[in-house]
């Protein structure tokens, strides 16, 4: 069976879907974007802010299931521009030291037009 992983402190979803499943031992969330859950507004800011209340996002994903960025084995990571890598790098380096497996590609939009998105898969224990 799986269990649907819903949470406050993230934002709702916008469409169908669940902010994560767990089936088995797993973990799958939905791409996070810069949603502040407090007000349901996008960030406003440049990459490094965006990418941020992600993180923050994830974070409070990851905790409603009972696990932490170190239980993260693969993420998929979208930019809207891939000049913003760098920064983007520095900010998810912050929050994913456990060095997860990656892949990050640049998408032409994002929704709500956002700079970033960050979907992750974790090993719940």
């Amino acid at each position: 069976m799986f269990k649907v992983i819903q949470t406050d402190k993230a934002p709702a979803a916008i469409g169908p879907y669940s902010q994560a499943m767990i089936h088995g031992n797993m973990l799958y969330s939905s791409g996070q974007i810069p949603i502040n859950p407090e007000n349901g507004l996008v960030v406003e800011g440049d990459i490094t802010l965006q990418a941020t209340q992600v993180m923050k996002n994830i974070a409070a994903i990851l905790e409603a299931a009972g696990v932490t960025f170190e239980h993260v084995i693969k993420t998929t990571c979208f930019l809207k521009n891939m000049d913003d890598f760098a920064a983007f790098n520095e900010v998810y380096a912050e929050y994913f030291v456990g060095k997860p497996a990656r892949s990050c590609v640049a998408a032409q939009k994002l929704p709500k037009d956002v700079l970033c998105e960050v979907e992750v898969i974790a090993i719940v224990e």
